[in-house]
């Protein structure tokens, strides 16, 4: 942990510097220094915090999803928002996540891979605002800085790039809108897609598949490939 801030690939380090130099960081920093050791197991492991950073440069970003924190249970975060690793069994909001990309694009997907990497591999910047938990504490390092890291990704990410798709889940994720200049960038919007709010009528058929790779051939880039082998 004492190795947080080069644990990140070069591009997204260059336009972050200034914020690993803040004093908010480095108490961040000292934070979960002193987590760990205390005792504390910490998700995901520390080579895995920039996952989705480091599989997904600065300037290949093509469309951002945004999450709150990392799944708190034994083996299942890894730096990518709703993602799980190999051989994890698919959380609830990914299970809708997948069925709603079967109904919007008519494509089966595979039910018994929640990892989320080849998007990440083809621009798809998959950010949670907090970037670390406790295991089995969920939220337990909100408030503690990552917040205004994450914000100020997002915020980098507007001010510096163009064209970028948002997706927006959820009203957390919709709070981030502030940070977006919609001059540059298309924002989605939509209910998030756990359980509680998919009964409700809030996620499913929000087509944001097909409509981001309808943005994105608009601006003749190649289009996600959504499903997962």
């Amino acid at each position: 942990m004492t190795n947080i801030n080069p644990q990140i690939e070069d591009s997204w380090k260059q336009h972050l510097q200034k914020e690993f130099r803040k004093p908010y960081f480095a108490e961040l920093k000292s934070f979960l220094i002193h987590e760990k050791n205390n005792g504390a197991v910490i998700f995901p492991p520390g080579q895995q915090i920039f996952n989705a950073f480091n599989l997904s440069p600065f300037d290949a970003v093509k469309v951002v999803i945004l999450g709150q924190d990392p799944y708190h249970g034994m083996g299942q975060a890894h730096g990518l928002c709703f993602s799980v690793q190999d051989g994890i069994k698919l959380p609830p909001s990914l299970l809708n996540i997948y069925k709603e990309i079967e109904a919007d694009l008519g494509i089966p997907m595979n039910y018994s891979n929640g990892n989320l990497v080849p998007w990440a591999r083809q621009g798809v910047f998959l950010l949670n605002a907090i970037l670390t938990v406790k295991a089995g504490t969920p939220a337990s390092h909100q408030g503690k800085g990552w917040e205004v890291f994450t914000n100020a990704v997002i915020q980098k990410l507007s001010d510096s790039r163009k064209g970028l798709i948002f997706l927006l889940w959820g009203g957390y994720a919709k709070q981030k809108k502030v940070l977006i200049d919609e001059s540059r960038h298309t924002i989605l919007q939509s209910g998030h897609p756990s359980p509680m709010s998919a009964n409700q009528g809030l996620w499913f058929g929000n087509n944001h598949f097909s409509k981001t790779n309808v943005l994105l051939k608009q601006q003749g880039l190649q289009e996600i490939i959504w499903q997962i082998p």
